[in-house]
């Protein structure tokens, strides 16, 4: 249930990403769950070894490198999902905080509040 819930909230950061930005474009609902989706599995799987074999790229730059891997993973998600177009690696990058942004404040919404059980 909870992965439901976290999808339902990166496919609605996604749509409203979108909407903010204007070299971003995701055509409907369907294509922003296939971002969300592909977004996630980019992150889960190829991520971690782009962060290992940049690790000395990052230290020296203190972690700033860890936006070029973000914009690189936003990049290969409008490579692979068809309807979703970004139009140059700096909308990707700002896709990337925007998205981030929105998914912290989405998923701070669903948080229980103090003294409320979780469900």
């Amino acid at each position: 249930m909870q992965l439901l819930i976290r999808l339902i909230i990166s496919t609605i950061a996604v749509l409203v990403t979108d909407l903010l930005l204007r070299g971003v474009h995701a055509e409907d609902f369907v294509t922003g769950l296939l971002v969300a989706v592909v977004l996630g599995l980019l992150n889960t799987f190829l991520k971690p070894l782009l962060i290992l074999f940049t690790l000395p790229v990052t230290l020296i730059t203190m972690g700033l490198f860890l936006l070029v891997i973000n914009a690189g993973m936003v990049m290969l998600a409008a490579r692979i999902v068809p309807g979703f177009v970004v139009e140059s690696f700096w909308w990707a990058l700002g896709f990337s905080i925007v998205l981030s942004i929105v998914q912290g404040f989405l998923q701070g919404l669903d948080r229980p509040k103090n003294g409320e059980q979780p469900m």
